[in-house]
């Protein structure tokens, strides 16, 4: 049961749709004014606040600036009068969940409600599975699950092994995982694998007695001996040799290892984590990796999906980047992302994921002029990542192509739906009255299907 804030000075609205909400299993106060709202958010943690742009005692907008300054993470819907889309509009970009316009149809005050109570639960999820590693963002269904798991098998010492492609996030993963286990207060150590020689990585990874070898003028511990009581992470372990996948098998199975030129055997006590954009499964086909490690460290495996798969992960991990970058620049807090730079943004494919995207924010940080990161900022490879037939009719302007993309994305939908505009709504992540502007202003059909309206 969740519970929920009514701002309006419309009593009658106030009671039908509070009446509503209770059928429906929420727990429902009301607010007729901004005075009683802030005392009634000053009692109470909501779960979703319900509120009048237009109060008798000042602007709903100035209400929500507030509780967005403040310590409230509850989910905004703005209720609107008619003609009042503009001003919703800019609601949303200030931070409001989403927005209804009255009089208010009831199925979509219900999947306005839900779809924002959701977020705000898979928010919750994400601070407390990603409590110990802030830097992972996690609000896809895809990725709460990859978390979820995680967090299960890091209270085993068993061996995991992460898949995914480059610059998805593997590493964070990792410390993650180290972070929730039994390991966290011990060391966690990180093995690039890439690009090393045979003698580079045994030397890395299990150390060298004085003498090994010209140069080995004393002793060395390894990277994995140094990680005893914790956590190594060996990243793009698809990279290593045959003859070290063997050394690393044993070591895997018995815990003990030899250093380059000695003769004692030592044994220690490391969680190994490891990592990989190959396919390994096709490099065991090909006589490329060894079956039996392969199975040794995929005794739990995880696969992060790439960004493209997660869009809706985006915009926070723009605003984080963004902020960091700001605060390593010294320029305090961060510029904000201007919308139609977020929308190009997220439909952009990230073929370098989230380390790509990192890079691009970073550099609109360093070069904004302004108070607003804009997309003349972006890369040119994110701008013009699509071919553009100019003789064919297509437009070079960046609007003009982002608002093409949205009018073909919104028919393909709506086709799809055939022409049902509330399934088409709910599809496309919108408020059926936004989704009904988008179709008068693209010119596009739209089928009327009812329901029942307060």
């Amino acid at each position: 049961m969740a519970q929920l804030l009514i701002v309006d000075d419309d009593d009658g609205l106030r009671r039908a749709l509070g009446d509503r909400l209770r059928f429906w299993g929420h727990a429902v106060d009301d607010a007729a004014d901004l005075g009683a709202a802030r005392a009634a958010v000053a009692r109470r943690d909501y779960d979703l606040v319900l509120l009048d742009l237009q109060l008798p005692d000042g602007s709903g907008l100035d209400f929500l600036a507030m509780l967005r300054a403040g310590e409230s993470t509850a989910p905004v819907v703005m209720l609107t009068a008619h003609g009042s889309i503009q001003t919703a509009v800019e609601a949303v970009r200030a931070g409001a969940a989403d927005f209804l316009q009255k009089p208010t149809d009831f199925d979509l005050l219900r999947l306005v409600v839900d779809r924002a109570l959701e977020s705000r639960r898979a928010a919750r999820a994400n601070r407390a599975l990603a409590g110990s590693a802030p830097q992972l963002i996690a609000e896809s269904p895809a990725m709460l699950a990859v978390l979820a798991l995680a967090a299960q098998a890091a209270r085993a010492k068993t061996t995991i092994l992460i898949t995914g492609e480059s610059g998805s996030g593997k590493q964070k993963l990792a410390e993650y995982i180290h972070g929730q286990s039994e390991r966290a207060q011990a060391t966690f150590v990180y093995v690039n694998c890439v690009a090393m020689t045979d003698d580079l990585i045994e030397d890395t990874l299990f150390g060298h007695e004085k003498g090994a070898f010209t140069g080995a003028l004393a002793r060395k511990e390894g990277r994995l001996e140094a990680a005893d009581g914790g956590t190594a992470f060996l990243d793009e372990i698809g990279d290593i040799s045959p003859r070290m996948q063997t050394k690393l098998l044993h070591f895997l199975e018995t815990g003990e290892f030899e250093r380059v030129g000695g003769t004692r055997t030592l044994k220690i006590d490391c969680r190994i984590v490891a990592a990989t954009n190959r396919d390994l499964p096709r490099a065991i086909r090909d006589g490329r990796f060894r079956e039996d490690l392969y199975f040794r460290l995929n005794v739990i495996g995880l696969h992060l999906p790439p960004l493209r798969e997660r869009r809706e992960e985006i915009p926070a991990m723009a605003r984080n980047f963004a902020a960091a970058s700001a605060l390593e620049l010294g320029r305090g807090g961060a510029a904000p992302i201007s919308p139609l730079t977020m929308e190009i943004l997220g439909a952009y494919d990230w073929p370098g994921n989230i380390r790509q995207l990192r890079n691009a924010i970073e550099r609109m940080v360093v070069l904004a002029p302004g108070d607003e990161l804009t997309p003349d900022l972006l890369p040119p490879e994110i701008t013009h990542h699509a071919p553009i037939d100019a003789t064919a009719g297509a437009t070079f302007d960046l609007r003009e192509a982002v608002d093409g993309f949205k009018r073909e994305h919104v028919a393909r939908v709506l086709a799809q739906t055939g022409g049902h505009r509330t399934k088409a709504a709910e599809l496309l992540g919108l408020q059926r009255t936004h989704l009904s502007v988008l179709l008068k202003k693209y010119g596009l059909g739209e089928r009327d299907d009812g329901g029942a309206s307060i």
